[in-house]
């Protein structure tokens, strides 16, 4: 986490750079209220296209205004819109932002043959794109701007081999609840959960399931009939991400057991539960740098220039080699969950409510 100075201040750098050579543009931003939009300095506007509201609560409670204050402070012109779990929403917000004629386009892909089908528009149009923390299959981004989602998923499955091993359970059995199928960064993070996980002696795996969508809702169900199928008994679980963990705990207390979960996002929700003992970990990937991330590739792309990354991701279905800016994530227990506030991603006030308050005082939260 602390190699991350250096390029901060390369952005902070280049950051400047910018706005010395660029100002005094009176572009103006967007006439959507909603959007997050900014006016800018940097000549060119950029549309940017979150997902939903469902799968995770980072996407309007962290990415929307950490990429507007990013961008914002680069003096870029930004539209940011939230395509609210709807593909026919997702296409239509591209097409406006393409007629609007922004000069880049970011996406977080619903799936990825929309997200592809978008990406072609754009090209067709002279649009630049970027693909922000999910890669888009058979897409044709210049660009994709993420965490390193495998290693994501070892820490996952690293923190269920902790959790278990403290328990002192031998043989243990655990289920796999996965995310959206359609989600590239899903395949991932199972691939390396599961990467982790295989290679220990005696464990047994009694359920694996992915959740359309990341549905947290639908998650209850699909657990429920795991757990019912493995007899009703279960030693750990392999949750994706915290809203999917949180719907096991719920099944899990309902049927009088409590086990190790795993997590990631470091919600608040998440990191109430890892308060609480009712969640072991979660895995905590600082937006900031990430939104920073797409920001400067972003003015890159605006000025003509090569952007910098650190290395390639390949895109399997397109057989090409996508140039990435892969950033690391953080394992978070119980005794860590202070650092994500002492952060700034989650705050004191959101995370210390009625009975949680005495537990962040015992887990050193400042």
């Amino acid at each position: 986490m602390r190699m991350r100075a250096l390029g901060m201040v390369a952005v902070s750098a280049a950051m400047a750079l910018v706005l010395a050579a660029c100002g005094g543009d009176d572009s103006s931003s967007s006439d959507n209220a909603s959007s997050g939009s900014s006016s800018g300095s940097v000549k060119g506007k950029v549309g940017v296209i979150l997902p939903d509201t469902q799968s995770s609560a980072r996407w309007e409670s962290f990415d929307k205004p950490l990429l507007t204050k990013a961008f914002q402070e680069a003096g870029v012109d930004a539209d940011i819109q939230n395509a609210l779990g709807d593909k026919s929403k997702f296409v239509s917000i591209a097409d406006g932002m393409i007629q609007e004629g922004v000069s880049v386009l970011a996406i977080v892909n619903l799936d990825s043959a929309t997200g592809a089908q978008v990406q072609a528009k754009a090209k067709a149009a002279g649009v630049k794109t970027i693909d922000y923390d999910r890669l888009t299959l058979g897409g044709t981004a210049d660009y994709y701007v993420s965490f390193d989602n495998v290693k994501v998923g070892e820490l996952q499955g690293q923190g269920l081999v902790d959790a278990l091993t403290k328990s002192g359970k031998k043989n243990p059995t655990y289920i796999d609840l996965n995310g959206s199928p359609t989600d590239n960064n899903a395949t991932l993070f199972k691939q390396g959960y599961d990467s982790v996980l295989s290679k220990q002696t005696g464990w047994k795996k009694v359920g694996d399931q992915s959740v359309p969508d990341w549905d947290n809702a639908k998650a209850v169900t699909i657990f429920e009939q795991l757990l019912t199928a493995a007899g009703g008994k279960v030693d750990g679980v392999l949750a994706a991400n915290d809203g999917l963990g949180n719907s096991a705990i719920t099944v899990l207390k309902k049927n009088g057991l409590k086990v190790p979960v795993t997590g990631q996002d470091a919600t608040a929700g998440g990191l109430q539960n890892i308060l609480a003992g009712d969640q072991y970990m979660t895995v905590y990937k600082p937006i900031k740098d990430e939104a920073e991330g797409l920001v400067k590739l972003t003015v890159s792309l605006l000025k003509g220039e090569k952007g910098e990354t650190t290395g390639t991701v390949e895109d399997t279905q397109g057989k090409r080699q996508v140039p990435s800016l892969l950033l690391t994530p953080k394992a978070i227990t119980k005794e860590t969950v202070k650092d994500v506030v002492a952060d700034g991603f989650v705050t004191k006030a959101e995370l210390c409510t009625g009975k949680y308050a005495a537990m962040c005082t015992e887990a050193g939260v400042a």
